[in-house]
């Protein structure tokens, strides 16, 4: 009986402690959300899909306080969007090393939809690979807990026994999975959003489908589908490259594109602004094209 009186105290304690990096974010008309601290000065992360406006979002502080905030830049892709809230000396959040975080290994799901701490107790029931969402975002592993979540706690921070950070709550991701945006992507993303307002990613222009490459071709490219361009907007960087429709991806630069998946994990900012060797097959031969990876307009 001490053994379990010992870890409920234990978990009431982290609670608490982590209670200081969780803010309430009333940024649509409904049910108000939760955000994490991101940083000392004021940086707020939190769901995009809680977040209705831009301007006048009121953010509820861990001291009862109740401040001002605006959106600094959103990423829908993966459910993202950094606040900068009027005010300072917050306290934000540690990230959970990778040793921390195993499948087995419990998981407080936290929020602050009202003026006090809410939690769950759960396990983290998966961990995988990155994976690509249904908008395109990249996430940089797959991170399933059994937690349950209720509402009001998506923004708020997914914490392990330690009250180390594992990643942001989420109900926009997944139906009837209990999904987090891993604390590497709300990184990546937040670094972003906060020097450009917006997550820079790679353009062609162009629409796709896929599609079987001929028995002739699939020996010597090694692969039995690429993505066939349906469509080519005008003046984007694929035409002025000189791809066409009727023209079959197979490959940018020395990655295989067999799924439109393979096409956006190519696509991303650090390819802007330079050419990249695409392969496409074209009245059956192919052949090799160079295309200026364009931004991707907002």
């Amino acid at each position: 009986m001490s053994t379990l009186s010992d870890v409920s105290n234990a978990l009431a304690e982290t609670v608490a402690q982590a209670g200081a990096g969780i803010v309430r974010v009333e940024g649509r008309r409904r049910l108000a959300a939760s955000g994490i601290v991101w940083s000392a000065d004021g940086v707020i992360i939190t769901a995009n899909h809680v977040v209705r406006r831009d301007e006048q979002i009121q953010i509820g502080l861990p001291d009862g306080q109740t401040v001002t905030a605006a959106v600094v830049g959103r990423d829908p892709s993966t459910d993202t969007a950094v606040l900068r809230a009027e005010t300072g000396d917050l306290t934000p959040y540690v990230e959970a090393t990778k040793d921390e975080m195993g499948v087995g290994h419990l998981a407080l799901a936290l929020g602050r939809p009202g003026r006090t701490v809410q939690a769950t107790l759960g396990i983290i029931s998966a961990l995988g690979d990155a994976w690509r969402t249904s908008w395109g975002g990249q996430i940089d592993r797959y991170l399933q807990t059994d937690v349950v979540m209720y509402p009001g706690f998506s923004g708020g921070p997914l914490v392990n026994a330690n009250g180390r950070l594992l990643g942001m709550n989420t109900s926009g991701l997944s139906r009837g999975v209990s999904l987090a945006v891993p604390a590497a992507t709300l990184s990546r993303v937040a670094e972003s959003l906060l020097a450009h307002g917006r997550m820079k990613r790679g353009y062609l222009g162009v629409s796709t489908q896929r599609a079987r490459l001929p028995h002739a071709l699939r020996d010597t490219l090694g692969q039995k589908s690429g993505l066939l361009i349906v469509s080519v907007e005008p003046d984007s960087p694929a035409e002025t490259g000189g791809l066409t429709m009727g023209d079959t991806i197979v490959s940018i630069g020395d990655t295989a594109v067999r799924h439109h998946d393979d096409l956006l994990a190519e696509l991303t900012g650090s390819h802007i602004g330079t050419a990249v060797p695409v392969k496409i097959v074209r009245g059956g031969q192919a052949q090799t094209v160079e295309v200026m990876v364009g931004e991707r307009p907002s």
